[in-house]
């Protein structure tokens, strides 16, 4: 009993001070207070009594279907409460960096969507609240999302975001092109290779596969897959680095392999739209891509199939990453409450089933994951099986120096100007060097 009074005296100073504390100072970063009803100090969270003035700016990608669906989320989140919506395109990836400067000058939006992986940094710098429904979405939720949008600060796991979807990439191939040459989709990368070239000579301005050499969202799938890591102790440790080990230099070498025999192009005339533009003409029969690229694909009314990444020769699936992107409430919002009640209606099953639908982005709800819809779906079930073999993008502040150092390096491997070892060796030295600076 004694320690309940004191860990509830504690509970009741955080409190006090988060009422005294202005988003981005020192403080409890919660929205509201949770009252403790018990002597043993459990809280039961109530439903959030939104501000009467709420008037929300939601930042999110609009030139894809994602913005058809928050613009959709929008519109019923006004029936339900009364609160004007205004939409901003913000994208995703530019979310995390653009709050940094307009969050402190109360420009950012109250409610934005981001990567999982930025969640260390995004709390480093107090940008964000955490989830105040933590332990109903710990329920709801896929553990891997969870895990995705939480992080250990001063020793204790804190969860932040209210996840939207979670995604790997996958191998897409043309069912019509396979068809026209006699194949079955590939097993094994080397079959893969071949199946290429054959394809190629058949069909001169054609190829048999592409990636993004530069972007190491992709390249990781071989590194992982031929034992090299980005951090040690399941990627929460920066002093260990495995970017430059045995197995990142044979995923180095498969890249030049498939520079030099599949794809004689250079990285910088590789980009996503370019893959795309050739997959949905016909002139390509394999492509790396994740489930963004799907509904594309079905209104291009192409005969597609999807299934996990070709084995490599030491009989591993690549490593694919898998990332979570959530919705996260601004702590600089001068709407908490209302910001907070809007991530909870955009993350609700009903919402994210109609997410599905719109975007076909898998939903990380246990519920949702079991349910006919999903199941029957052979796409969606293609990239659940891929996902067995990833892992989640690391989100310590450390992976933000990772990005660049690796598509400088897997560049010059693929455009021929370094050999994998001194590349994979000087990216891995730019990103220590990062993280030294990072902790001075």
């Amino acid at each position: 009993m004694k320690k309940s009074i004191k860990l509830l005296f504690a509970l009741l100073i955080i409190i006090v001070l988060a009422a005294c504390t202005k988003p981005g100072e020192t403080g409890e970063k919660v929205p509201v207070d949770k009252e403790d009803e018990k002597d043993d100090v459990s809280t039961e969270v109530e439903e959030l009594e939104p501000e009467k003035d709420a008037n929300l700016v939601v930042w999110s990608n609009m030139e894809t279907s994602e913005g058809e669906w928050i613009e959709y989320v929008a519109e019923k989140f006004t029936e339900e409460y009364g609160f004007p919506v205004k939409i901003e395109d913000v994208s995703h990836v530019d979310a995390p960096g653009k709050l940094q400067t307009d969050g402190p000058a109360g420009l950012g939006g109250d409610v934005f969507t981001a990567p999982h992986d930025h969640v260390g940094n995004m709390n480093t710098a107090g940008l964000i609240y955490e989830n105040y429904y933590a332990d109903e979405y710990k329920e709801r939720f896929m553990e891997s999302a969870m895990q995705g949008v939480s992080i250990v600060s001063d020793d204790e796991l804190m969860t932040y975001g209210f996840p939207l979807a979670i995604e790997t990439v996958a191998l897409y191939y043309n069912q019509d092109l396979l068809d026209e040459m006699g194949y079955e989709p590939a097993e094994t990368m080397e079959e893969l290779i071949e199946q290429s070239k054959s394809f190629m000579e058949k069909n001169p301005g054609s190829y048999g596969f592409m990636l993004e050499p530069g972007n190491f969202y992709y390249t990781h799938a071989f590194l992982g897959g031929y034992g090299g890591y980005i951090f040690g102790d399941n990627n929460t440790d920066p002093d260990d680095l495995g970017l430059n080990n045995e197995g990142a230099i044979k995923a180095g070498e498969l890249m030049k392999k498939i520079q030099n025999e599949l794809l004689p192009i250079k990285k910088e005339d590789l980009s996503g739209d370019v893959i795309n533009s050739y997959f949905v003409e016909g002139k390509l029969l394999y492509n790396m891509a994740g489930p963004w690229a799907l509904k594309g694909y079905i209104d291009a009314e192409m005969n597609i199939g999807i299934k996990t990444m070709p084995k490599l020769e030491n009989d591993v699936v690549p490593t694919t990453f898998s990332g979570v992107k959530a919705m996260f409430v601004n702590s600089y919002s001068d709407y908490p409450k209302a910001a907070t009640l809007f991530a909870k209606f955009a993350s609700s099953d009903e919402m994210l089933l109609k997410r599905y639908e719109m975007t076909n982005q898998l939903p990380p709800s246990n519920a949702l994951v079991e349910s006919k819809v999903i199941q029957d779906d052979e796409y969606s079930l293609a990239f659940m099986e891929q996902a067995q073999y990833s892992i989640s993008m690391p989100n310590i502040p450390a992976m933000e120096t990772v990005w660049g150092a690796m598509e400088v390096a897997f560049t010059a491997i693929w455009n021929g100007a370094e050999e994998p070892k001194p590349a994979l060796d000087k990216g891995t030295n730019q990103i220590r060097e990062a993280i030294d600076s990072q902790t001075k």
